[in-house]
């Protein structure tokens, strides 16, 4: 039989790697990679994650933090009635920071292309809502069906309501001139 081509035929040993040096280090408990920074800047590398996101008040597990609720039976009142100690919340200032950063109003980052809102402002420019026209158009170069000319514009119409109205009235305008 024939060799494995590709991948394992490039691959090369690698001779000068010391490789109990890596295994010493993986072994090593490992910090996980923070992303939010409210959180990187208060995290404690001495305790274990779940001691550090319990001084914070986080949970680890949600599904611990917040217990699910049974149907309460006459048996079940007696043990429920005892109270579990509170977790002492020593970092409050990071649940809060979180709090106010998910209570920002959330950006809108989704934008249409140029030559998008040019190809649909032509198309709606020159055939108006005639959409077997859009399709049949020298200008439709990816060759659209009328179904997608119809989506397009849709879709510039959720994007830009106010644009897409005011050039409407401006289309109107024209039109009354002539």
């Amino acid at each position: 039989m024939p060799k494995a081509k590709g991948k394992n035929r490039r691959r090369k040993f690698g001779y000068n790697v010391n490789r109990k040096r890596l295994n010493r280090n993986a072994r090593r408990k490992a910090a996980p990679k923070i992303e939010c920074s409210h959180i990187r800047h208060a995290w404690d590398r001495s305790k274990s994650v779940q001691q550090n996101l319990a001084e914070m008040g986080l949970a680890m597990d949600p599904n611990r933090a917040v217990p699910f609720r049974r149907k309460v039976t006459a048996m079940d009142v007696d043990v429920s009635k005892e109270k579990k100690p509170n977790k002492i919340v020593r970092k409050p200032y990071v649940l809060n920071d979180l709090e106010e950063e998910a209570s920002l109003p959330e950006k809108k980052g989704n934008t249409l292309s140029r030559d998008l809102i040019d190809y649909v402002r032509y198309m709606v420019e020159n055939h108006g809502e005639n959409y077997k026209a859009m399709a049949r158009d020298e200008k439709n170069y990816y060759q659209d069906t009328p179904k997608q000319i119809k989506s397009k514009i849709n879709v510039y119409k959720r994007f830009y309501p106010e644009e897409f109205q005011s050039f409407i009235d401006s289309l109107k305008n024209k039109m009354e001139v002539e």
